[in-house]
């Protein structure tokens, strides 16, 4: 059957069985649907109106992974940097402790702590006079938390104290005199000096020869303010003075 070229679509015919022809009168034809369905190349395709909402969302939920990620990465910086400080710290520290104690300068404590009460004089080969005067600054002498003053050590701080003293003596011959060494306090309180040790020393020597005899003295005493505490010898010409054979010292307890 012959149809025009020009004819977008074929010609579509109805055959109904229950006529009595078997095909239909010639030329005769069904309309056409209301619609046609376009060609697929023709077709418009529609956009989601949700499409941009759902970018968005996405945009926002990337922004924020990595601006958590950055956040992240800027406090795990901080905190090696952190840990290195501390380690190098750590490592400094013994080192400047150690020459903090070399060239005598102690660290700094972290909080106030108590000055010991402590003295430790040594002879005085200058001393001419009694009491006996002492040497508190140079070589093995100190004094902290107490006063050196004019041979005596003032008290400013109650309490207990351990008190010592230690004379040398020796001459070139003996003639047996009685040598004393005494330590005494003189305080305003009291109307004479209080001996609060003394040593007296007999026959230590053999006539015509020389020797040599130490005398040591030291006990715990309560101790006032304002005490001031002196030592005393019998014969001072015959006194050593090196420093690590006469001297004179207290520390509280």
């Amino acid at each position: 059957m012959w149809q025009p070229l020009n004819y977008p679509y074929p010609q579509i015919y109805w055959v109904d069985s229950s006529s009595s022809s078997p095909l239909a009168p010639p030329g005769s034809a069904l309309p056409c649907p209301s619609s046609v369905p376009g060609r697929p190349g023709q077709m418009k395709k529609r956009r989601n109106p949700n499409t941009g909402l759902y970018l968005l969302v996405m945009f926002f939920m990337v922004l924020v992974a990595l601006v958590g990620l950055g956040l992240g990465l800027f406090q795990l910086f901080h905190l090696q940097k952190e840990l290195a400080e501390l380690r190098e710290s750590t490592r400094l520290s013994p080192v400047a402790s150690s020459l903090e104690k070399q060239i005598g300068q102690p660290s700094l404590p972290s909080e106030k702590r108590e000055v010991k009460k402590v003295a430790h004089l040594t002879g005085n080969p200058n001393s001419r006079s009694i009491p006996l005067e002492w040497e508190d600054t140079y070589g093995i002498a100190l004094v902290s938390g107490v006063k050196y003053k004019k041979g005596g050590l003032v008290i400013n701080d109650t309490g207990l104290y351990f008190v010592y003293s230690k004379v040398y003596f020796r001459g070139h011959s003996c003639n047996n005199q009685p040598l004393n060494h005494k330590v005494y306090m003189r305080n305003s309180k009291y109307p004479q000096d209080l001996v609060l040790m003394e040593e007296r020393m007999m026959n230590y020597c053999t006539t015509g020869q020389m020797w040599a005899r130490s005398s040591y003295l030291g006990a715990v005493f309560n101790l006032t303010i304002a005490d001031n505490l002196y030592v005393n010898v019998s014969e001072l010409s015959l006194v050593n003075f090196e420093e690590s054979k006469t001297f004179f010292g207290l520390y509280k307890l």
